[in-house]
């Protein structure tokens, strides 16, 4: 299983920003992605990650207080990929960006099993 981020980059202040995560690798006949809940975390220079959002098998979302109301997470399943919109962003909005899938069968976001390699967000004052 891979899951590769994309759509990071340099924003202003109150400016947007979409992430991408593409899986691959996962078993379309037995173990599709629509079956696994996702999760977006970040992680700040000298902080610890942080879970930001994340989204279930059925459709549900979860947001950090932080950011409810201002990021939106989606899927794709059709397309292997999850989705992290970012609007209104803020400065302390810095931190490298990972999509990571939780565990199948786990109730909670912090159980991940596989993480994709990160994708920095810079939000400039």
């Amino acid at each position: 299983v891979q899951l590769v981020e994309s759509g990071g980059g340099l924003v202003q202040v109150g400016g947007s920003l979409r992430l991408s995560c593409v899986g691959s690798g996962f078993s379309f006949s037995t173990s599709p992605m629509s079956r696994y809940a996702f999760a977006w975390y970040r992680q700040a220079p000298g902080k610890e990650r942080e879970l930001v959002a994340g989204a279930s098998s059925g459709g549900s979302a979860y947001y950090a207080d932080s950011v409810r109301g201002r990021f939106t997470i989606s899927r794709d399943n059709d397309k292997n990929t999850l989705y992290l919109q970012m609007d209104k962003l803020r400065s302390e909005d810095t931190a490298v960006y990972y999509c990571a899938r939780v565990k199948l069968g786990s109730d909670t976001y912090y159980s991940t099993d596989y993480w994709g390699q990160g994708t920095q967000v810079t939000v400039s004052s």
